[in-house]
């Protein structure tokens, strides 16, 4: 009877790597304190569509003050789907966020960029937009595209319409995008579904995620909850996400920053599924700590990964996909604290199962962005996501035939086996492996030699799949009547 016909029984699989900072009693307490925050303290809602939802849906509306019975917040975590698939640009599902899958991209709205270039510290253009997207195209563990910067040599206003055209004109990969409000949104959500091919299959196989941030401690601006009844009217998903820092806006304690990380999200969660029930909803958690010493908010900090890990813990509780944060830094430039933050923020993030890590391109404390920094994570998400997949453990991984064969002293250069098999190994394309000799042979170039030519060499060489003539045209017709509706509003 060979090995592969015995049963195991009882024989357990872990298929990846994997941990939780949180047990499922503890997320079972954090999330029972955010029901309770909710039903007895309320939070502030700033719209009057909103206010008339929750009222409606069965809250207790005083004012702007808005409380949430225990019983409606848990209903709606039931309605939100536990899965949402994404697909890129020409309708190919890439993205499926569910269970333990993990996908990483860039970040948005930066003030500042770092020319790959020059070294120059400056405010992005609508160029510097462009150079995102391309190289979000050519990096292969770079999953969708983000901003990368707000970009100021536009129409103020439309910035966000501004950065979505470039991007969706020059990568196929799926984006995440923000919107000043609902006018900007609706722009965006008219440039997908002319790519798409009208709004219906734009619903059936979405290539692109909006994103609301809430103002935390428990205050929701009208642009916030107003885009997230938005997303669930569209039927597009929607990622709602406060930005908690402990000590800031939240208590100094990480329970307590978890507690209200929670709680703003479910605010924005109960408006979206009493909008439409079933509406596709991300739980977002930028969540870090204030660094007192200087009050900023931590990209870097050990704690953003817990903390964010954490949540994540929470989200796979209530079993809704989890919008986590890592590859960023709190460093100027390209340097060594920059590579171990990065790299210990995306290893986390990997290992907590979040399903989409954001920030990919993150420096100074989320103030500048780097598309080197991007070329850099690339190379580190593909190290995690081989550590990711863990080890496959059957009869031919386990090789007891080709071991005797070979017996004592030997060795398996030689071997089929070694043929068939080493290029399941991980291979660097930045990380320097040669010998000493060979690496002066090559111009003795430092890491951060080798991601600025590979960044640059991206950005001149790398042409991205174009869209047809016809729906460029009516993308450009989409953003010309966005100018003219602003023109209008600044001459009143």
């Amino acid at each position: 009877m060979s090995k592969s016909q015995y049963v195991r029984a009882n024989y357990q699989v872990n298929t990846t790597p994997q941990f939780k900072v949180l047990s499922d009693d503890q997320c079972e307490t954090i999330l029972n304190g955010a029901l309770e925050v909710l039903e007895r303290t309320g939070a502030e809602v700033h719209s009057e569509e909103a206010l008339e939802i929750f009222k409606k849906g069965g809250c207790w509306v005083d004012g702007n003050t808005v409380r949430f019975p225990s019983h409606l917040v848990e209903w709606a975590i039931r309605s939100a789907p536990s899965r949402i698939v994404i697909s890129n640009r020409n309708g190919e599902r890439t993205m499926f966020l569910e269970g333990q899958n993990v996908y990483y991209g860039p970040g948005p709205t930066n003030t500042y960029t770092l020319d790959p270039f020059t070294g120059e510290r400056r405010r992005p253009r609508k160029s510097d937009t462009l150079r995102a997207a391309i190289t979000v195209d050519a990096l292969p563990n770079i999953s969708y595209a983000m901003d990368c910067g707000t970009i100021m040599d536009v129409t103020p206003t439309l910035a966000d319409v501004h950065a979505f055209q470039v991007m969706v004109e020059n990568t196929t990969k799926p984006i995440i995008h923000w919107g000043f409000g609902i006018d900007q949104y609706q722009d965006i959500v008219d440039m997908a579904a002319a790519v798409a091919g009208g709004m219906e299959a734009l619903q059936r196989n979405p290539f692109i995620i909006l994103y609301s941030e809430s103002s935390p401690p428990l205050r929701h601006s009208s642009e916030a909850i107003d885009k997230a009844i938005f997303a669930a009217k569209a039927n597009i998903p929607v990622i709602y996400t406060p930005c908690t820092f402990s000590g800031g806006v939240a208590p100094a304690t990480m329970a307590g920053s978890l507690v209200i990380s929670v709680a703003d999200f479910l605010v924005g969660l109960v408006a979206g599924q009493l909008v439409r029930k079933g509406s596709s909803f991300i739980m977002g958690g930028l969540i870090s700590t204030m660094d007192m010493s200087s009050t900023i908010l931590s990209y870097g900090a050990a704690e953003l990964s817990l903390l964010s890990a954490a949540l994540t813990s929470v989200a796979r509780h209530m079993k809704i996909p989890m919008f986590s944060t890592g590859g960023c830094t709190d460093a100027k430039v390209i340097d060594t604290q920059m590579g171990i933050e990065a790299a210990f923020s995306i290893l986390i993030a990997g290992l907590s199962g979040a399903n989409i890590v954001h920030d990919c391109s993150y420096m100074e404390y989320g103030a500048t962005s780097s598309l080197e920094l991007m070329t850099m994570d690339d190379e580190i998400i593909g190290m995690v996501k081989k550590i990711l997949g863990g080890i496959l453990v059957d009869d031919e991984h386990l090789a007891v035939d080709v071991i005797d064969k070979v017996g004592p002293g030997g060795h398996y250069l030689a071997e089929d086996h070694t043929m068939a098999h080493f290029r399941e190994n991980w291979a660097p394309t930045l990380i320097n492996r040669l010998r000493y000799d060979g690496w002066k042979a090559e111009g003795s170039k430092s890491m951060g030699q080798r991601v600025k030519e590979k960044t640059q060499a991206i950005i001149n060489n790398h042409k991205p799949e174009k869209l047809a003539d016809s729906v460029i045209a009516e993308i450009q017709a989409i953003v010309d009547r966005a100018e003219a509706r602003e023109a209008k509003k600044s001459s009143k």
